[in-house]
């Protein structure tokens, strides 16, 4: 079957493959879901180094760097902590590009100023961090296959951006 598109998995393997880079994943709401769309592209082991599934505080410290005092201040729902995570994976794993992702993929668990939905996708590399702060909608599931395709989505922008 001829397809006239690729998944964003496949167009982000293909990146990094051009480009010669490697990943890393630090994953809190999303459970692992983006490294294993990552690694379901025949090949990946060419670029995919590793990941960390972070649901608490205590392994986001331990195992990603990120600083206590960001997450008694801002949390680990926001911007700094998954920038945090996104960097501490990307150093820890020696990769060139580190990916973080933190949010509230519900159905509990959110609040008025972090409602479920509220996810933050920090992208890390070689010309620094970018980051977006998002709302979903939807299941657990699709709040979760939202994060995923957005991440996905800013890790082609940051590569065709940059042309690393």
């Amino acid at each position: 079957m001829d397809k006239k598109f690729k998944l964003l998995e496949e167009q982000a393997g293909s990146l990094l493959l051009q480009n010669s880079l490697t990943i890393a994943c630090a994953e809190s709401c999303t459970g692992g879901m983006l490294t294993s769309r990552l690694t379901d592209v025949p090949g990946s082991s060419a670029y995919v180094l590793g990941a960390v599934v972070s649901y608490t505080n205590d392994v986001k410290i331990s195992h990603l760097g990120v600083r206590a005092e960001t997450l008694s201040s801002v949390g680990a729902v926001s911007e700094a902590t998954a920038k945090e995570m996104a960097d501490g994976v990307r150093t820890m794993i020696g990769a060139d590009i580190g990916v973080g992702i933190t949010g509230i993929a519900g159905p509990g668990g959110g609040s008025a100023e972090k409602p479920v939905g509220l996810v933050y996708i920090a992208v890390s590399g070689g010309h620094g961090i970018v980051a977006t702060k998002n709302l979903f909608s939807g299941t657990r599931l699709e709040i979760k296959r939202q994060s995923t395709d957005k991440a996905l989505s800013m890790l082609i922008e940051y590569i065709e951006q940059y042309k690393i």
